[in-house]
């Protein structure tokens, strides 16, 4: 319970006269009234700022006056003070009101009643925690309704913010990862030594073994997010670490969509930006068998065994429908031990991500909406691993988040591309 005590301050109460002796002692400060000496103390302040500003200037002089100034200018407010309080007690408004906070177990006393009251807090924890009843003196006197329980529980706030999801993540696992300082250097060569039959005692031509190279260059990539001051010193505890997961997420998904298209312009160059071989290469105007047949005649024999499809869920969902001419459903979806769906195309397995365009939404034509690849036969290359970092934008007091690194990717080798175009419409 609250009540309150008028505490008066222990201060001995002033006569008449000795009030008058400090107003005249303040009137007359050095010969000058107090206000015509606090001028003339800021005017002084004001010419001392000034001659430091010059290099000959006694430093040792002006920090003594400096000092003298100040001590005037104290004395002078706490005589003012002096005779304000004294005047006030002599008048008999000087007091001081504080509350004091009591508890007491008598039952007939006003209680602090409300569902933001501390003994209202512990109670609904205790029937959430025991089922013990909430006691009747720290209920209101009335009816709950549907429309209130709201106010009755409790106002918290579940840590824990809901957002947008999306399908990131996918792509890393499977490419091959270096983290090599400097930069990286491939070897490649298109070139394999012949074996011929040749007759007893007869030799075989001479032949040349020839290489190129895949050389890794340095590209930065850089998110930053800022939060006013106000903004990170109100929000919730988990309002940093969803931060810093939204942070990393935007990396990832940033590096992924590159793996996939990027241009190897201040990027990682991507795998539909590579040209495939001669005849890996196939337009396709309707999604049906044929068109399943004929990518998996284009892939190289010696280069299947670990290539995968790689669509969007759209795409795959029309492979999956595609029909006899009796109507009935061509393709199979196999379900595991646990009943999930194994994505798969004519035994090979499906991933599924967004960095690519569906067919039906693959304008203009030409765009790619699916491809087999392995993955491993791209290398991602990074120099400095991501990190992350806060600091204070002292112009705005801004706190920002960041994450950086270096990182750069390629295709070493390409004969396991099989890129599905949208054929131009007649």
């Amino acid at each position: 319970m609250k009540k309150n005590y008028l505490l008066k301050p222990n201060l001995q109460v002033f006569s008449n006269k000795k009030i008058e002796l400090l107003r005249l002692d303040l009137q007359h400060f050095a010969g000058k009234t107090v206000e015509e000496r606090l001028q003339e103390i800021s005017d002084r302040k004001v010419e001392i700022r000034s001659l430091l500003e010059n290099d000959d200037a006694d430093l040792d002089a002006l920090e003594k006056e400096l000092r003298e100034l100040d001590e005037d200018k104290t004395k002078i407010e706490k005589r003012q003070q002096l005779m304000k309080d004294a005047g006030e007690i002599n008048a008999g408004i000087a007091t001081e009101t504080r509350t004091i906070q009591t508890f007491s177990n008598n039952p007939n006393e006003e209680r602090d009643l409300g569902t933001d009251s501390l003994e209202y807090r512990n109670a609904f924890m205790n029937y959430v925690l025991r089922g013990e009843e909430i006691p009747a003196e720290v209920r209101a006197n009335a009816v709950t309704k549907t429309s209130d329980v709201g106010s009755v529980i409790p106002q918290t706030v579940l840590a824990k913010i809901i957002e947008k999801i999306e399908a990131v993540g996918m792509i890393l696992p499977l490419i091959t990862r270096t983290a090599i300082k400097g930069g990286v250097t491939v070897p490649t060569s298109t070139v394999k030594p012949v074996a011929t039959w040749v007759a007893e005692g007869a030799g075989s031509d001479k032949q040349k073994k020839t290489t190129g190279s895949i050389t890794f260059n340095y590209h930065k990539l850089r998110c930053a997010v800022a939060v006013s001051l106000e903004v990170d010193t109100m929000a919730l505890p988990v309002f940093e670490s969803t931060l810093i997961n939204n942070v990393v997420e935007a990396m990832t998904k940033a590096i992924e969509q590159a793996i996939i298209s990027g241009t190897g312009i201040g990027q990682p160059k991507g795998i539909l930006t590579e040209t495939p071989v001669a005849g890996q290469a196939l337009d396709i105007a309707k999604i049906d068998y044929k068109t399943l047949t004929d990518a998996e005649a284009a892939l190289p024999l010696e280069y299947e065994a670990n290539a995968v499809w790689v669509m969007t869920k759209k795409t795959f969902m029309a492979f999956s429908a595609m029909t006899d001419a009796d109507g009935h459903p061509i393709a199979r979806v196999n379900y595991g031990i646990s009943g999930k769906p194994e994505r798969v195309l004519l035994g090979r397995p499906v991933l599924l991500c967004n960095y690519i365009d569906s067919f039906s939404a693959a304008l203009p034509a030409g765009t790619p909406f699916a491809f087999l690849f392995n993955f491993k036969d791209y290398i991602l290359n990074t120099n400095y691993q991501m990190g992350v970092k806060k600091y204070e934008d002292n112009e705005t007091d801004d706190l920002v988040t960041k994450a950086i690194m270096i990182v750069d990717g390629k295709a070493v080798d390409v004969n396991s591309l099989v890129v599905l175009k949208k054929a131009p419409t007649i």
